[in-house]
């Protein structure tokens, strides 16, 4: 690392690109955001559960968020010494002229990507799952439509155009990186974690199973600059700036650029530093330790010294998030998503939605009023006992790993008022968290010691939301010094590129901390204890009643 005079002038810069937004955070090397700035881009569905996004508007809004960051935190782009990227994982498509490809059933160019949360390719994902190969060992035992491979078998099998005119095809992190700088890496993380990369092969290095690529009729993917020809660890320097990108995101020219990660994978790495502080042994720390990562979805992500095979449960991915220790990943398709449905999906939404405004509060804010009203001043998490959510609005990802499960509510009345809603809200908190501990309790059983989560999020601001997540799960909840985890761990990312940071996990230490623990509390444990029994129950019934329904129909 630099002598210290030389580091205190020194930022790095995040950028993240979420479901809805592109943002960008310049930090110091102390872990600190001195800027930041975010900008909505765009989503257009031309049919149900088909989801689509454009490279240019995604771009465009990461170089719009850059300089209001760097113009936010007061710093030069001569200080900026090293950047990198997050991104959601989805994928784009290009031709050899690097002009976007339509995926999109309308043959709109504009729409070259297929976002993450896209369901189109259910057939070929069952297709896949249906070959029983090898590479689904590393991917919790079945892929999932939310991964690249049945995606772009989709796009071979039903827009025949566009797979030939499609000459590269790129992950949305590698493709920002690639627009960065030029030059075509694909990140360790994201090929291993979405397109079946099996990162341990060839001694570290990885290496394609071509038999399964050929098994499924995709074996024309891995032609040419398709898939890549260089994949390498996150963090590793790629290049500098073009001197395009560099005027476009407003920079300097040859500023590194480190290799990226999927957008939640980088909140982990801003997590996990939190674990590693005072600590002698950081691997057998880390596997104590989980990170959240919330959101529109949730991640769930650990990592360990062995491989552990874990049903429904991603992974495990070798190098994906710490270089040399294995991923593991859960994952809630919907958490923030369905408690903002509980919300919106009610006649007195309106009426809260201006008052929150009118207030200058948000709308849970004025929920958890409400539900301390109920509890005559304290807060009960026992006012649903007669309420109960199955939370698979979108399937379910782990460990169920069902995209084809629905959600269920038991115990709805005709109430319309502001005291339903509040109910209905805390019940989808409950059924969120009750989804995360379904999850720890896969992970240890399987192998790990988890007893600490690290979170970040727009949960980490709401108070209910923590503390049903600590009751439920009977796990320390660690919040970090830098609630903007995904950041911070994008620039983590950045500093190491830059040469500051010699490894990855020495990066996390430096700049990532904890701040705020919170306990269980143990008042609330069986209750807990009983409506988790619930929550498998209610899976178990509509389980049943689908299977009922099925016999013997046409």
């Amino acid at each position: 690392m630099n002598s210290n005079s030389e580091a205190q002038n020194m930022r790095v810069i995040g950028i993240d690109v979420g479901t809805t937004s592109a943002r960008a955070g310049v930090f110091d090397l102390d872990g600190n955001m001195l800027g930041h700035s975010s900008h909505p881009i765009d989503i257009h569905e031309p049919r149900p559960e088909f989801y689509e996004q454009s490279s240019e508007n995604i771009w465009e809004a990461c170089c719009r968020s850059v300089k209001e960051a760097l113009q936010a935190g007061n710093v030069q782009a001569e200080q900026v010494v090293g950047l990198s990227f997050d991104g959601t994982s989805s994928v784009a498509a290009f031709d050899a002229q690097d002009q976007p490809v339509s995926i999109s059933p309308t043959g709109d160019d504009r729409w070259n990507i297929i976002l993450w949360m896209d369901h189109r390719a259910l057939e070929e994902t069952e297709l896949i799952n249906s070959t029983g190969h090898e590479v689904l060992k590393y991917v919790g035992g079945k892929i999932s439509p939310e991964m690249v491979t049945p995606k772009l078998l989709w796009v071979k099998k039903n827009l025949k155009q566009a797979w030939e005119r499609g000459t590269r095809f790129l992950d949305l992190t590698d493709f920002l990186t690639y627009r960065s700088t030029g030059i075509d890496v694909r990140s360790m993380c994201t090929t291993v974690c979405k397109w079946t990369y099996l990162g341990h092969k060839n001694e570290g290095k990885g290496e394609w199973a071509q038999d399964f690529f050929q098994s499924i009729g995709l074996e024309d993917l891995l032609e040419g600059d398709r898939s890549g020809r260089r994949i390498e660890a996150m963090g590793t320097r790629i290049g500098g700036l073009t001197a395009k990108s560099a005027q476009e995101l407003g920079l300097v020219k040859g500023t590194p650029v480190g290799v990226g990660v999927i957008d939640a994978h980088a909140g982990a790495l801003g997590l996990l530093g939190g674990a590693l502080h005072g600590k002698e042994d950081p691997q057998i720390e880390l596997e104590r330790a989980l990170a959240l990562i919330g959101g529109t979805s949730s991640c769930h992500l650990a990592v360990s010294r062995e491989p552990l095979f874990l049903d429904g449960i991603w992974g495990p991915y070798y190098s994906a998030l710490i270089p040399g220790m294995w991923l593991t990943e859960g994952g809630q398709t919907t958490s923030g998503s369905l408690i903002d449905h509980m919300i919106e999906d009610s006649q007195a939404a309106v009426e809260l939605k201006q008052e929150a405004k009118a207030q200058g509060k948000t709308i849970y804010e004025l929920l958890n009023e409400q539900l301390l009203e109920l509890g005559n001043g304290q807060f009960d998490p026992e006012l649903t006992r007669e309420l109960h959510i199955l939370p698979y609005f979108l399937g379910n990802r782990s460990p169920r790993a069902n995209p084809d499960l629905k959600g269920v509510i038991s115990g709805v009345t005709l109430d319309r008022s502001r005291q339903a809603v509040a109910l209905k809200y805390l019940a989808a908190i409950q059924a969120v968290a009750y989804g995360t501990r379904h999850i720890i309790e896969s992970m240890n059983a399987g192998g790990y010691q988890i007893d600490q989560v690290l979170v970040c999020g727009g949960g980490t601001k709401n108070p209910a939301w923590l503390q049903e997540h600590a009751d439920i799960t009977g796990c320390q909840l660690h919040l970090p010094r830098e609630p903007e985890a995904v950041l911070l761990g994008t620039a983590i990312l950045g500093a190491v590129a830059a040469g500051v940071f010699e490894t990855v996990p020495q990066a996390m230490k430096k700049m990532g901390q904890s701040e705020q623990i919170i306990e269980p509390n143990p008042q609330n444990k069986n209750y807990h204890d009983k409506k988790y029994q619930a929550f498998h129950k209610l899976y178990d019934h509509f389980v049943e009643l689908n299977s009922l329904l099925s016999e013997g129909s046409k």
